[in-house]
């Protein structure tokens, strides 16, 4: 699992045909591909399976948590971008809500056009023979506990 960002700040200012924006490049691709839009609701969650071929997940609106083969989970918000390869284990799951665009390809290499951010993950440790509190599950509970 590698993360990225496509943020603003790593974008190029367009000026072209008198136009005035920034342009964060994600990938390019020569072979076909599949590109939707998921909506996670409140709790929402992508269960743990395997990338049928390389994905790339956009987070456009919202926040959650991603995981690879390890059973660590890093934080991903907007802004952020998540690549699984071919054959790698995965889930997302989210406690408010998110928005994100995947991308599925054989030939997927965000590494060309995005830089890589570094992974945030739980400040909980896991600690072998001991009950470690769930960091999804406290959010969850914070969430739900708070005023709306």
């Amino acid at each position: 699992m590698e993360c990225y960002q496509f943020s603003k700040d790593n974008g190029q200012k367009i000026t072209k045909f008198n136009s005035d924006f920034t342009m964060s490049r994600i990938l390019q691709t020569d072979k076909p591909a599949h590109i939707g839009c998921m909506h996670l609701e409140e709790n929402g969650v992508v269960g743990y399976h395997q990338a049928i071929v390389p994905q790339l997940l956009i987070i456009m609106n919202g926040e959650g948590y991603v995981r690879g083969e390890d059973e660590e989970y890093v934080k991903v918000q907007t802004g952020d971008a998540v690549f699984w390869g071919k054959d790698e284990w995965h889930e997302t799951k989210t406690v408010m809500g998110l928005t994100a665009f995947v991308i599925e390809s054989e030939e997927l290499k965000p590494s060309l056009f995005m830089s890589k951010k570094e992974m945030t993950r739980p400040s909980i440790k896991k600690v072998p023979g001991q009950v470690q509190p769930d960091t999804f599950l406290l959010r969850y509970l914070l969430h739900r506990a708070s005023p709306r």
